[in-house]
């Protein structure tokens, strides 16, 4: 059994009009158009679908099935139809976006809650990996936006500054005060530490710098947040290195100190694959974020 959609259309505007000429207008044909395509449906039916009375037309049992699942169909029809539409606008679907420690504790959350909040329909996907994770993994295409350190960015991606990522050694405030120069991370190695888990994209940086120096960092104890951090490190437990942007909700007892180190001092940027073009919902929210941060830097 074959019937288009436009056979479905063809029929209800019968039914409504109660006629074959008169649902012929509606449906934009002929009456030998719509006669012709009725015969055939109900040829494709193996049933009589109409009946033709003097005086107009009237569904058959078989005609008033077709007729409620004809409706049906076309409702599907439209919200599918919508549906796409919104698909390709960009205001439905779900994106994917790797990002860096930093950006997925500090920045990112106040960015992207006012678009979440203004997309119903949209879903994230956030992963935190390494900065040079998220570099390959968006020059291969496993996701089409990345955040992370601007100096992982390769010539391939394109990029746009998001927002500043300075880190810094936090101290116990009276150790702070005795510590006002700036640190290097050998000082901290010497101390002992608190960290994030090993996994964590932040603590996966500074197990690579400390390596590059030839160090090893031994942490007492590794939690998931900076405020337990935070609440370690003014406990007199240890020392951490957290971004600077997390220091005004350590609390009063603890204190950021400098790192005199080059690769303390990051900017977090927006990338993508210039060559491949970011689908509606990727492109929709790299806009957001990327007048989130114009925004950010002027105030």
């Amino acid at each position: 059994m074959r019937f288009d959609l436009p056979d479905l259309r063809l029929f209800l505007a019968v039914l409504e009009a109660g006629s074959i000429t008169a649902g012929a207008g509606r449906a934009h044909l002929s009456l030998a158009a719509a006669s012709e395509r009725l015969r055939a449906m109900e040829d494709h039916a193996g049933v009589a679908l109409l009946e033709r009375l003097p005086k107009g037309i009237r569904p058959t049992t078989a005609g008033e099935a077709l007729a409620h699942h004809a409706r049906s169909i076309l409702r599907q029809s439209t919200l599918l139809r919508n549906e796409l539409a919104e698909h390709a606008r960009g205001t439905r679907g779900r994106a994917r976006l790797m990002v860096n420690t930093a950006a997925m504790s500090e920045a990112l959350p106040d960015a992207l809650a006012p678009w979440l909040a203004a997309h119903p329909r949209i879903d994230v996907d956030l992963l935190e990996r390494s900065s040079e994770e998220i570099a390959r993994a968006v020059e291969a295409g496993v996701v089409e936006l990345g955040l992370l350190s601007e100096a992982a960015v390769t010539q391939g991606l394109q990029r746009q500054f998001f927002a500043h990522d300075t880190l810094v050694a936090l101290l116990p405030r009276d150790q702070a005060q005795d510590d006002a120069r700036a640190l290097r991370l050998a000082d901290l190695a010497a101390r002992p530490l608190i960290g994030l888990p090993a996994d964590s994209a932040l603590q996966q940086h500074l197990e690579a710098q400390a390596a590059a120096l030839g160090l090893r960092l031994s942490y007492r104890v590794r939690l998931r947040t900076f405020e337990a951090i935070g609440a370690m490190v003014a406990a007199g437990a240890g020392v951490a290195v957290v971004p600077a942007a997390a220091l005004a909700r350590l609390g009063a007892c603890v204190r950021g100190v400098a790192l005199h180190e080059p690769w303390a001092q990051r900017r977090l940027c927006l990338c993508w694959d210039g060559a491949r073009p970011l689908s509606p919902t990727a492109q929709a929210l790299r806009s957001h974020l990327a007048d989130w941060a114009g925004r950010a830097a002027d105030r």
